[in-house]
């Protein structure tokens, strides 16, 4: 076996299974997608909220989608950092994990200081003001380029992915009679 597929293998395998999710299922991938679909939508409030003739609904469901944004992206970041122990250091996998780590740790304090930024500015029931927004697009937009390099390590890095003897059970035709119930399209 080459030291480059050792080092493939290893980072496939999770740090902790209970705390990382058991091999082929990250925690990770799914934890994500709270902190993208609240900030995502907190923009879309932000913007809306220039559009409508009362506005402050918008601006605060926003400064309250900032805030479970950021608790969902430090679990995801918890369980983040554990799949990066299990890259090996010195490798590209491990290079762009790095700075993808360090993309969303800055958004998240982006995202930290967009809150307190506008905390309690919504009892004005003005629309969310143009720093605060121009805060969340350029934070959306580091966002979509650390998704990019997060999905650079799964697809083409195999970062927590089952090897492909494992993803092969997915190709093999059920052996007749054999608990299969799907038939052929």
């Amino acid at each position: 076996m080459t030291m480059a597929h050792e080092s493939q293998l290893q980072a496939k395998r999770p740090v902790s299974t209970a705390l990382a999710g058991p091999y082929g299922h990250p925690f990770h991938p799914i934890l994500v997608t709270v902190p993208i679909g609240a900030w995502v939508a907190g923009l879309v409030f932000d913007i809306a909220s220039h559009a409508v003739h009362r506005p402050g609904f918008l601006t605060q469901s926003s400064e309250w989608l900032i805030a479970v944004g950021v608790i969902g992206a430090l679990l995801a970041a918890m369980v983040g950092f554990l799949d990066l122990f299990a890259i090996p250091a010195g490798t590209r996998a491990f290079r762009t994990a790095l700075v993808h780590m360090t993309l969303n740790l800055l958004v998240t304090a982006a995202y930290v200081v967009n809150f307190l930024w506008r905390h309690g500015d919504y009892t004005t029931g003005r629309s969310v003001g143009t720093g605060p927004l121009v805060l969340s697009a350029v934070s959306v937009a580091a966002l979509a380029v650390s998704g990019f390099l997060g999905g650079k390590l799964a697809y083409r890095y195999g970062v927590r992915v089952a090897d492909e003897h494992t993803q092969a059970d997915g190709y093999t035709p059920p052996v007749s009679g054999r608990g299969s119930t799907c038939t052929p399209a």
